[in-house]
C-alpha cells in the first residue's frame, strides 16, 4: 500500500492498523470516517510512530487516543 498518497482508503487502512496494533477495545469509537484528508500528514505521523514500536505503556496508549481524538472532524 502506498501511504504517500492522501486518500480515504489510506486513512481507513492506517486507522485499522493502529487499532490492531494497540489492541484497545475503546478504539471501536474511532472510525476512518471521522478523519478528514486535510489532516492526513498528522495521521500518517501517528501511524508511523505506532508501527515502529513493539509495545506501549498505558500512558502512551492514552496519549495516542487523545491525539487521534484531536484529529477527528469537528
Amino acid at each position: 500500500m502506498d501511504l504517500t498518497k492522501k486518500s480515504i482508503e489510506n486513512i481507513e487502512y492506517m486507522i485499522e492498523k493502529i487499532k490492531e496494533k494497540l489492541k484497545v477495545l475503546n478504539f471501536d469509537a474511532i472510525k476512518p470516517s471521522h478523519f478528514d484528508e486535510s489532516l492526513y500528514d498528522d495521521l500518517k505521523d501517528i501511524y508511523d510512530m505506532v508501527m515502529k514500536k513493539t509495545s506501549f505503556s498505558p500512558s502512551e496508549m492514552q496519549a495516542i487516543a487523545e491525539e487521534l481524538g484531536n484529529l477527528r472532524k469537528k
